[in-house]
Formats: structure tokens, C-alpha cells, sequence
């Protein structure tokens, strides 16, 4: 395996062939997919004050492939499963976050023994696409997550206020929260104020911005019973978190700055109420040295895993 840069830090099996067998397992046996999913042993279970840390890896169903500099960074398929592996193989490393295509490799990997499972429920909205805020729900399913045993799934939810297909996004993502808490699954909304520039879509990531996104997102759905925020670390993550009282997994996005500065930023908000741990992918996955593993460490590292106060209130 090759891993840029920084291919001097892990070197193992550099066969073209190493998942070949997952392509004669699709082509002659395809229910081998809900056969691993059935066998699957299930996380322990979520608790208040234990931190959880989830990998994420569902850039490429939207067509973003680039990390920093880097256009076509996961185009490889086989080395993000490499890099997935070594990620997942950190047993502080909780679950994965990903698209139904990379979500059935893993599975037929047996790479998501014990782990936190969420899928990613819409990816219509193409990075570039002349319609991007029209983010159809063309991923997971909530009765396809129930099926393989996942805990939940993630939607991304941009709200451009001068957009007029926002307003289908919103009312699809509210029926995507009552189908899954129906199941009672987990709904990740990572809501963003978003603009549209110069052809592009641009997320509003002041902190006034993200705390309005925040405001809209967690109303969606005709109950919050079973919503996580997704949110971004920005200035005054003080006051963004006093804008929720659900639990909240802190974002990654693309690595910007120095990995001791991005570490710094999550340490700080990683210590705020509220907050339920990291949904990390390329800062980690794709790390400017190439070391995943370490990567992965240290940012594991920054977790709390702390008692419970309520419980500790409702044993006495």
C-alpha cells in the first residue's frame, strides 16, 4: 500500500489484487452483504460522558475526491479501504460514517466488528452540480439501516436562503428524521448556512451563521427524540453549543492549517457540554504525513471518558 505522502510511514501489502475477492463476492454471492451485517456484533452502547469517535468516509458518492491540494486524493478505492482499515483497527475508534458502497465493503471486510454504524442518506446534491441544494436522499434508507443493523444515518442540510430548492431539502430531511426515529435509529443533521459564489457553494461558517443553522435543523422531523447535531468547530464554540441541547459530534471538513493547530481547536471544543465526540474523515484519513495510524491516535487521544453525572444521580 501506498500512501502519499509520507509513504515511508506505512508500508504494507501493495497487491492491485488485494480486494479482488470483494468483486467475486458482489458478482456470485451478493446477499453476503446481509449475511455480515446480520452476523455483525453490535457496538455496546452509547453513554453521556464517553466521547465517541467515528470515521467518515462518504465523500465520494457526492464526488468530492479532493483533500487540500490534492483533486482526486480518494479516487483509489483500494487505498481508502487501507486507510479505513487502519483507522477502524484502533480499538478507540467507535464506528465509521459512510455511503452504502463503502459501507458493504467493510462489512464484507468483517472491518466493523463491534462499531458505531451510521449510513449517509443523501448524497444528490454533486459537489459542482448546477442544482447542488437540490440534495435528494438517494443513499441509505432509514428501512435499509434498520436492516443492517446500523444506529443511524447522517444528512447533510445546507439551507440557502436564496435558494428555492432549500425549501424541498428541508421537507425531505424532516421525513428522513420521522422515518428513522420511527426505528429508532439516530439522525446526524449537519446543517450549514450556505451561498452559492461565483458558481460555487460556499458554507457560512461564522459563528452567527452556524448557530441559526443550528436553530432551523434541530426543529426538522415531528420529534427531536433521536437527533445528533453535526456541526463544524469555529469561533465561540461557547455559544454554539448553548444553541442545542442535543448531542453533538464535532466535523472535521477538509484539513486547513497545521494537524497540531486543527487538534488544538477539537480539544477546546471537545471540552464543551454537550458534546458527544468527533466525526472525522480525510484530516485523518489523508493526513499530510501519511500516517493514518498516528493520526488516528492522537486524535483519539483529545477524548473524555468521564462518569456520567446523571446516571451517577439516578443510581443513588
Amino acid at each position: 500500500m501506498s500512501l502519499h505522502p509520507g509513504t515511508a510511514t506505512l508500508a504494507v501489502d501493495d497487491d492491485p489484487r488485494r480486494y479482488e475477492h470483494l468483486s467475486t463476492i458482489r458478482l456470485e454471492d451478493p446477499e453476503a452483504v446481509a449475511r455480515a451485517a446480520k452476523a455483525r456484533r453490535r457496538h455496546p452502547g452509547l453513554k453521556y460522558g464517553r466521547q465517541n469517535f467515528i470515521v467518515a468516509a462518504d465523500h465520494p458518492a457526492r464526488g468530492a475526491l479532493a483533500v487540500g491540494n490534492d483533486p482526486v486524493a480518494m479516487a483509489d478505492r483500494r487505498q481508502l479501504l487501507d486507510r479505513l482499515q487502519i483507522a477502524l483497527a484502533n480499538p478507540a475508534v467507535d464506528g465509521v460514517l459512510a455511503s452504502p458502497d463503502i459501507m458493504d465493503d467493510l462489512l464484507l471486510l468483517g472491518a466493523l466488528e463491534g462499531k458505531l454504524v451510521f449510513g449517509s442518506m443523501n448524497r444528490g446534491g454533486l459537489s459542482g452540480l448546477v442544482n447542488e441544494f437540490d440534495d435528494r436522499f438517494t443513499g441509505h434508507t432509514a428501512a435499509a439501516l434498520e436492516a443492517l443493523g446500523a444506529d443511524g444515518g447522517k444528512m447533510l442540510t445546507r439551507i440557502c436562503l436564496g435558494d428555492p430548492d432549500t425549501v424541498a431539502t428541508l421537507e425531505a430531511t424532516a421525513k428522513a428524521i420521522d422515518s428513522l426515529a420511527e426505528r429508532k435509529l439516530i439522525a446526524m443533521v449537519e446543517p450549514f448556512l450556505s451561498v452559492r459564489e461565483n458558481g460555487r457553494v460556499r458554507n457560512d461558517l461564522s459563528t452567527d451563521a452556524v448557530i441559526k443553522s443550528i436553530g432551523i435543523a434541530e426543529g426538522l422531523g415531528s420529534t427531536s427524540a433521536y437527533t445528533w447535531m453535526k456541526l463544524p468547530v469555529v469561533d465561540q464554540m461557547e455559544r454554539v453549543m448553548a444553541a442545542t441541547t442535543m448531542p453533538t459530534v464535532l466535523l472535521g471538513g477538509d484539513p486547513a492549517g497545521s494537524q497540531d493547530e486543527v487538534f488544538a481547536t477539537w480539544g477546546a471544543a471537545l471540552a464543551l457540554p454537550g458534546v458527544q465526540g468527533l466525526t472525522v474523515g480525510r484530516t485523518l484519513l489523508y493526513p499530510a504525513d501519511g500516517d493514518v495510524a498516528g493520526a488516528v491516535a492522537a486524535a483519539a487521544s483529545l477524548l473524555h471518558h468521564t462518569a456520567s453525572p446523571f446516571t451517577a444521580e439516578v443510581s443513588e
